[in-house]
C-alpha cells in the first residue's frame, strides 16, 4: 500500500476508532430511527474531520511534503479527502433530511415520544438553543460546498474559474464546523472523540482563514522577470528563462514552482527545467500548449514580462542509493530530467542512468539539445519516436537496462503509461519504494 493510502485510511481508522470508543452503530434493539441517530453523529464527525485535514493540507506546509513525498502527493491526498468528505456529508445530509421527508411522505412512522422531555441546564441548554441556527447554516453550507466540490472534479470546468470558486470551500467550512460542534452529542464532550471534533473544527477554521488571506502564496513567493524566450513550433512548446529576486533560496532538480504571468488567470504549476545557479539567478521553464491558459501564455510571453514565482515544491528529486536509475520522460514530462542533467553536468554521479524519452512530436533542434545535455551529464539517452516506432513498453525499458532488478525508476508523463510501467516493474519484483513518479495533477 502506498504512503498516500496509509495516510488516508489511517485518518479514517483513527476517527472511527475514537468514535467507537464513545458510541456504537450496533444499536439494540436494531431499528431505523435508533440507527439513524448514531449514524448521523458518526458521518458528521467523519465529514468534518476529513474537511479539516483537507484544508490543513491546502496550506502547503513543508512538513506534509516531507511526510508524503512532495506537494503533488499532498494534493492527491487533498483530493481523496475532499471526495471522502463529500460522500460522508451527503450520507449525513440524507439520513438527517431524507428521514424527515420520508416521514412526511408516509414511508416511515415517527416514534412516539413517551413522557415529558428532559430538562437541560448550563452549557448543554445553551447548545440546545443554538441547534436551529446550526442546522440551517449547516444545510445551506452543505449545498454550496457540494456544488463546489463537484465542479472541482469536473476537468472541463476552466482552471481559472476553478481557482476562484474553490477558495469558497474555506468559507463554507466555518458554518459547517459550527454545525458539527453544536449538534454533536453532548455526551461526546467527555470522550476523546469530542475533543477531536473541537480540535478539527478549530484547526480547519484557522486553516480556512489563512487560505482566504492568501497565506501560502505570500510565504514562498518572489518577483521575477522573463529574460529570454525560445519557441519550438513543431512541439507546440516554448522555453523561457526567468530571473528571480533575492528571496528565492534555491531548489533541487526535479522540483516545480507556481508561476503567475497573468493576474486574473492566477498561478500555474510548472516543473523547473534547470539546476539552481545563484550567480545567474535564472530558472528555466519548458511549457507545452495543452490548454487555453498555456496557449494564451505562449502568445503573450516575451522578454521583460514581470512574473511571480512561488516555490519550490515537490519531492521528485532523484535521491536514492541505487546503483542504476531508469528515467522515463514522456512528452513534456522530460522537464525534471533536463534539470537533473544540468546538475549532473557539474556534479558527476557514480550512478548509471538510462533516460528514455518518448515523444510523438519531433523537433530536431530540441532533440539535439537533449543529446548534448545527456552527454554532458553522462546519461545514456534512448529516444523513442512513438509515431514511427510505436509506444514505449515496460518490456522495452527492461530489456535495454542491464541489471534492471536493482534499479530505481523515475517517471514523469501521462498517467496511463506510468501505471503500466509501475505495474509491470512491481510484478517483476522491483519494490514499490523504488518506483517514483510525479503526480502532476493539481485537481
Amino acid at each position: 500500500m502506498s504512503r498516500l493510502a496509509w495516510f488516508f485510511w489511517g485518518i479514517l481508522a483513527v476517527v472511527t476508532g475514537l468514535w467507537f470508543a464513545a458510541d456504537s452503530l450496533w444499536v439494540s434493539p436494531f431499528s431505523y430511527f435508533p440507527f439513524r441517530s448514531v449514524f448521523v453523529q458518526y458521518s458528521g464527525v467523519l465529514a468534518v474531520a476529513l474537511m479539516a485535514v483537507a484544508l490543513l493540507l491546502a496550506l502547503r506546509l513543508r512538513v506534509f511534503e516531507q511526510w508524503l513525498g512532495g506537494l503533488d502527493k499532498v494534493y492527491r491526498l487533498h483530493k481523496w479527502l475532499g471526495i471522502g468528505a463529500l460522500i460522508m456529508a451527503t450520507l449525513h445530509w440524507w439520513w438527517a433530511k431524507g428521514t424527515k421527508w420520508m416521514v412526511g411522505w408516509g414511508w416511515l412512522d415517527k416514534p412516539v415520544r413517551v413522557g415529558a422531555p428532559p430538562e437541560y441546564t448550563g452549557l448543554e441548554s445553551w447548545f440546545r438553543s443554538q441547534r436551529g441556527l446550526a442546522e440551517t447554516l449547516g444545510e445551506w453550507a452543505f449545498y454550496i460546498a457540494a456544488v463546489l466540490l463537484v465542479l472541482a472534479l469536473v476537468k472541463a470546468f476552466p482552471y481559472h474559474l476553478f481557482r476562484k470558486t474553490h477558495k469558497w470551500l474555506a468559507v463554507m467550512f466555518l458554518p459547517l464546523a459550527w454545525h458539527s460542534v453544536v449538534l454533536m452529542k453532548f455526551e461526546y464532550w467527555a470522550a476523546p472523540v469530542g475533543w477531536l471534533v473541537v480540535a478539527m473544527a478549530l484547526v480547519g477554521s484557522v486553516a480556512a482563514v489563512l487560505l482566504l488571506a492568501g497565506w501560502p502564496r505570500r510565504v514562498r513567493r518572489v518577483a521575477g522577470e522573463i529574460v529570454s524566450v525560445c519557441r519550438y513550433p513543431d512541439l507546440h512548446v516554448f522555453e523561457c528563462q526567468v530571473r528571480v529576486a533575492d528571496g528565492w533560496r534555491g531548489h533541487r532538480p526535479g522540483q516545480f514552482a507556481f508561476v503567475t504571468s497573468d493576474g486574473p488567470e492566477g498561478p500555474h504549476p510548472y516543473t523547473i527545467a534547470s539546476d539552481w545557479n545563484p550567480e545567474s539567478r535564472c530558472l528555466k521553464f519548458v511549457v507545452k500548449e495543452l490548454g487555453d491558459h498555456t496557449r494564451r501564455a505562449s502568445r503573450r510571453v516575451c522578454e521583460g514580462l514581470p512574473v511571480t514565482v512561488e516555490g519550490p515544491y515537490g519531492g521528485f528529486t532523484f535521491e536514492d542509493d541505487c546503483p542504476v536509475q531508469i528515467w522515463v520522460g514522456a512528452g513534456i514530462g522530460i522537464t525534471p530530467f533536463i534539470a537533473r542533467m544540468d546538475y549532473l553536468a557539474r556534479h558527476p554521479s557514480s550512478q548509471t542512468i538510462y533516460l528514455f524519452h518518448t515523444t510523438a512530436d519531433i523537433s530536431h533542434d530540441a532533440l539535439d539539445k537533449l543529446r548534448i545535455d545527456a552527454e554532458a551529464a553522462g546519461v545514456n539517452l534512448i529516444i523513442r519516436r512513438s509515431r514511427a516506432e510505436g509506444r514505449l513498453t515496460p518490456e522495452a525499458v527492461r530489456d535495454a537496462v542491464p541489471g534492471w532488478p536493482e534499479v530505481s525508476v523515475w517517471f514523469c508523463g501521462p498517467v496511463a503509461l506510468g501505471q503500466s510501467l509501475f505495474h509491470q516493474f512491481e510484478r517483476w519484483g522491483v519494490p514499490l519504494r523504488r518506483l517514483h513518479r510525479e503526480l502532476f495533477d493539481m485537481r
